[in-house]
C-alpha cells in the first residue's frame, strides 16, 4: 500500500470519529488529485484546480473559525499534562524567533539589490565547467545554449566533462564540440567516480580568473554569464556568486510547477536575504561562480573531503561554498542571472533529491560549525552566524515538533489537523504571495499544495537524514549496465 492510499484510509478512519465532514472532503480532494502526481496538467485544468485550491485555502480558515471553541478546549486539555505544557512552551517560543526572523528576512529581502552587469572590457576570462552522466541528448543542448550567451567568446571557455556515463552522453558531448566548431573542449573519464571528480578534472584545465558550474541538464539566458560574473569585478572580496535557479521542465507534472515556486522562494527572498549578509550558505550546482585563485587553494581538500571516515561523493557545491567562506570571502547571490534545470516529476526520484540534499546540509552545517563562530573573515560576521543558528533550530527542533504533532493528531484529529493546516496555509502564503507578484499571475497558489504534500509526505526526510548522513550515493541517474572500456580522451582523439 503506497503513502496516499494509507492516508486515505487514515482520513476515512477519522470520519467514524469526527462529524466535521466538509473538512474531511476537503482532506480527501487533496489526497485524491494528489494521487495523479505524476500526470501532467493541461493548461485548461489549470486554472479550475488554482480556484479549488483558493476555494480550499479559504475552508480551512473558515474551519477553523467555526472549530475556535473546540481548538481552545484542546489548548487547554494540553495544558493539563506536562509534555502538553512543554509542548505548547516552546512552539510559543519558537513561534516568536520565527516571526522575528521572518521580519528580518523580509528587511534584507527589500534592501537586496543584484550587482549591475559589466561591459564587455571588464569580463574577465571565465570557465565553464559542465559535469556529465547519464544525461544523454540533453547535455547537448545545455551546452548550445551556453555558446549562446552574451558573453566575448574570445574570454569563454565551455568544458564538457562526461563521468564514465553508460549511456550515449559521449557522443552527444563530441556532437556539440563539432557543432560549435572546437568551442567545447571535451573530456571523458574511464569510469564513473561523482560530480566532485568530474569538477576537479575539468577545473585543473580550466584557462579563466572565474569557474563556472553549470549542471548538465539545465540551461542558461543569454545574459546569465555575464550577470553572474559581475559581482566578481564590483567587489573583489566575493569569492562565490550563486545563480537564480528555476524549473526548466514545469508542465511535466504537479510537481514541477509546485517545485518552481518553492525555487522561486528559496532563492529570490531566502538567498537574497543571505547575500545582503555576505553569506550564502550553499551555492546550487545548477548554476554557480568561483574565483579561481580561491579554488585552487581549497581543490584537494575540497575534492578529497570525507565524512565519518568515506569519500564525500554529495554536497559538492555546499561544501566549496564552506570553503570560501571560511578563507575570508563572500559568497552573494545574483538574482539576474537565471538558470533553467530538469526536477523530478514522480515521486520516488523527488525524495532521492531531497534526501541527498539533507545528507549534505546537515554534513555541511556541522563543518560550517566549526569556523563560523570564531574570526573567519575581516567584515560583519554576525548575519551568517544568526543564519547558521537558524538551520540548527530548523534540523533540531522542527523534528521534534513534527514527531509531537503527528503523535498529538491520533488523540485529537480533528482539531490538530485544523491547527496544521492553518499552519501549512500561513508559512505557505509568503512564497504564494512572492510568486504572484513576481510573474503576475497565479501559479504561486501551488505552494499550498506543496505544503499538505511536504507534511504528509516529504517531512520525513530530514529526519530520516539525520540518522543516516554517513550515508553517501548519488542515489538517481544509475543504468544498471557494465561501462565500455575507456581511457581518458579529448575531443579529437580517436575514439
Amino acid at each position: 500500500m503506497n503513502t496516499i492510499d494509507t492516508l486515505k484510509n487514515t482520513l476515512q478512519n477519522i470520519e467514524s470519529l469526527r462529524p466535521n465532514k466538509q473538512l474531511l472532503k476537503f482532506l480527501k480532494f487533496i489526497w485524491h488529485n494528489l494521487g495523479s502526481i505524476k500526470q501532467n496538467i493541461s493548461p485548461n485544468l489549470q486554472q479550475p484546480i488554482k480556484l479549488m485550491i483558493g476555494l480550499s485555502v479559504m475552508a480551512v480558515i473558515i474551519s477553523v473559525i467555526l472549530n475556535f471553541e473546540s481548538l481552545e478546549l484542546v489548548k487547554a486539555g494540553l495544558n493539563q499534562n506536562t509534555w502538553g505544557t512543554i509542548l505548547l512552551f516552546f512552539g510559543g517560543l519558537f513561534l516568536i524567533v520565527n516571526i522575528l526572523a521572518f521580519i528580518w528576512r523580509v528587511v534584507l529581502f527589500w534592501k537586496y539589490r543584484p550587482a549591475p552587469s559589466c561591459s564587455d572590457t571588464r569580463l574577465p576570462m571565465c570557465s565553464v565547467i559542465v559535469p556529465a552522466y547519464n544525461e544523454g541528448r540533453q547535455v547537448l543542448k545545455t551546452l548550445r545554449s551556453i555558446a549562446a550567451s552574451d558573453y566575448p567568446a574570445d574570454k569563454l571557455q565551455i568544458i564538457a566533462v562526461d563521468d564514465g556515463s553508460v549511456d550515449d552522453t559521449w557522443k552527444w558531448i563530441c556532437r556539440a564540440a563539432q557543432e560549435l566548431n572546437g568551442r567545447v573542449k571535451a573530456l571523458r573519464l574511464p569510469i564513473n567516480r561523482g560530480k566532485r571528480h568530474a569538477l576537479y578534472t575539468g577545473f585543473l584545465q580550466s584557462q579563466g580568473e572565474v569557474l563556472v558550474t553549470i549542471d548538465s541538464d539545465s540551461m542558461v539566458d543569454p545574459q546569465t554569464l555575464r550577470c553572474l560574473i559581475s559581482p566578481f569585478v564590483h567587489d573583489r572580496q566575493v569569492g562565490a556568486v550563486a545563480g537564480n535557479v528555476r524549473v526548466l521542465n514545469r508542465q511535466a507534472g504537479i510537481i514541477p510547477l509546485m517545485l518552481d515556486v518553492v525555487f522561486l522562494f528559496s532563492f529570490d527572498f531566502i538567498r537574497a536575504g543571505q547575500s545582503m549578509v555576505n553569506t550564502v550558505m550553499c551555492t546550487p550546482g545548477a548554476l554557480s561562480a568561483y574565483r579561481k585563485k580561491i579554488v585552487m587553494r581549497v581543490l584537494m581538500q575540497w575534492r578529497d573531503q570525507k565524512f565519518f571516515g568515506n569519500p564525500a561523493n554529495i554536497g559538492e557545491d555546499r561544501a566549496m561554498t564552506n570553503l570560501i567562506l571560511r578563507e575570508g570571502y563572500h559568497v552573494h547571490f545574483q538574482q539576474t542571472a537565471m538558470v533553467h534545470t530538469n526536477v523530478p516529476t514522480g515521486y520516488s526520484n523527488l525524495c532521492k533529491m531531497f534526501l541527498r540534499w539533507a545528507r549534505s546540509n546537515i554534513r555541511e552545517t556541522l563543518v560550517m560549525s566549526t569556523f563560523a563562530f570564531h574570526k573567519f573573515r575581516q567584515s560583519p560576521m554576525l548575519g551568517a552566524r544568526i543564519n547558521l543558528l537558524l538551520q540548527w533550530l530548523s534540523l533540531t527542533k522542527s523534528q521534534l515538533f513534527l514527531l509531537a504533532t503527528f503523535g498529538y493528531l491520533i488523540a485529537y484529529p480533528l482539531e490538530i489537523g485544523l491547527n496544521i493546516l492553518l499552519g501549512i496555509v500561513i508559512s505557505s502564503t509568503p512564497a504564494v504571495m512572492l510568486y504572484s507578484w513576481r510573474y503576475r499571475n497565479t501559479d504561486g497558489l501551488w505552494n499550498y499544495v506543496y505544503g499538505i504534500f511536504w507534511f504528509f509526505s516529504l517531512s520525513w526526510i530530514t529526519l530520516y537524514a539525520l540518522i543516516t548522513p554517513h550515508r553517501t550515493g548519488w542515489l538517481t541517474r544509475q543504468i544498471k549496465q557494465e561501462p565500455e572500456p575507456s581511457t581518458t580522451l579529448l575531443v579529437g582523439q580517436k575514439l
